[in-house]
């Protein structure tokens, strides 16, 4: 299955950004759960982070991606990539 990155910037206060966080974890919990390999994490700079997972296509990641309260609460803007893997 082909994986693919979330990068997020944050564009609201961390207060804010904060109140979603057990939302995302439990959304990022998941993911896991139901075989999407998810991780995730934050830059060390405050301002944002990243999600990579796996998805069977690039629709299936964005739908995945649209469901993450992060977004859904306009906490972040992000890009979505495949990342090719080369080595493992």
């Amino acid at each position: 299955m082909p994986w693919f990155v979330k990068i997020e910037k944050g564009i609201v206060e961390k207060p804010v950004f904060d109140r979603y966080v057990p939302a995302h974890v439990a959304y990022v919990k998941d993911l896991i759960d139901k075989g999407h390999k998810a991780k995730t994490g934050y830059w060390g700079k405050r301002g944002g982070g990243m999600l990579l997972f796996e998805a069977a296509s690039l629709a299936e990641a964005e739908a995945l991606v649209e469901q993450d309260p992060l977004i859904q609460n306009h906490c972040v803007t992000y890009e979505l990539h495949e990342w090719c893997v080369v080595v493992e």
